[in-house]
């Protein structure tokens, strides 16, 4: 075979590998979105059967200890060596990404709805985007604030529902909901460096190691008096639902899945999320959607994505 047939075979072969590549990284992103979207309704479960407490506890024990051996399959080591100065900036980031972020999101969905969960969880981008005006990051284009406006006018709707009928339960579960949005952005925009000079694996690992920590040591009084005998066969495979295959194995694959189809391509799949936790939880725990709630929850993800994706206008010179 002469060199240029040679080239042509292997060009049209790797076409071939990274398109079926893609199928595969697709299909998986689907899968998790079911399997996220599914989530909401069984922490809530969980949430609601062991208290906050007590399932903050279980999570914490069990996390860190996969994170230790990902990192020791992946990496050689239990303890992988770092600079001190980033184990500090690590252990500081855990504390905002997983005992502030993670422990407010389990309140937040224990007083709430997974539905109304979903929607204010997925509104995160927008605090994205205006930590990183507030940073000096990034300027707001004319787009972005357009859709950060009609994002928070859908909020307000999906919210009005609650607030007339004066429901402070929900209504203050929803308003938690939304400082661990902002926690996890800011959280977002904060280890972007340091997965850029680390990998996920390091970075993740350590964040979850320290970071959980504390919340874990705080949730030690709740989760002895959690009544884990009620749980059963049903409620510990939720447990290893949520905490295995959702939390910890989900973020891995979704990292992979970035890699293959790019963060621009699979992002906007995250918009699935909300419509899939609200079906999941109409069939599970028999959640109603009013009008104004639907109404409301479209606005908002339609203000969050046009916010995060239309396209930049150049000023005419």
């Amino acid at each position: 075979m002469c060199p240029c047939a040679a080239r042509a075979s292997d060009s049209v072969g790797n076409a071939l590998n990274s398109s079926k590549q893609n199928t595969w990284a697709l299909a998986a992103a689907l899968i998790l979105i079911l399997i996220w979207g599914a989530n909401f309704s069984v922490q809530k479960y969980l949430l609601d059967t062991l208290s906050p407490g007590g399932f903050l506890l279980g999570r914490y024990l069990i996390m860190p200890t996969c994170a230790l051996i990902m990192m020791r399959i992946t990496l050689g080591q239990f303890f992988p060596p770092m600079a001190r100065k980033d184990i500090v900036e690590l252990a500081s980031l855990g504390f905002v990404g997983h005992s502030l972020h993670v422990g407010i999101v389990c309140y937040g969905i224990h007083l709430s709805t997974p539905f109304s969960s979903s929607v204010i969880l997925a509104c995160g981008p927008i605090f994205t985007l205006l930590i990183l005006r507030w940073k000096g990051h990034e300027k707001l284009q004319r787009y972005q604030v357009v859709g950060v406006t009609v994002a928070f006018t859908g909020v307000l709707l999906f919210l009005s529902e609650k607030i007339m009928k004066g429901d402070l339960r929900a209504t203050g579960g929803d308003l938690v909901l939304f400082v661990a949005a902002i926690l996890f952005s800011y959280y977002t925009v904060q280890a972007k460096p340091l997965l850029e000079k680390h990998g996920s694996i390091l970075t993740m690992g350590y964040a979850t190691l320290l970071g959980g920590l504390p919340v874990m040591l705080l949730s030690i009084p709740a989760g002895l008096e959690a009544p884990w005998a009620s749980l059963g066969v049903n409620g510990w495979a939720a447990m290893a639902w949520s905490i295995l295959i959702s939390a910890f194995g989900g973020w891995f694959v979704w990292g992979w899945i970035n890699q293959v189809r790019g963060v621009a391509r699979t992002a906007p799949l995250m918009y699935l999320m909300p419509p899939v936790a609200g079906l999941f939880a109409w069939a599970i725990t028999g959640e109603q959607y009013t009008a104004s709630k639907l109404v409301g929850a479209a606005i908002a993800l339609l203000g969050v994505a046009y916010a995060q994706f239309a396209p930049q206008r150049k000023n005419p010179s």
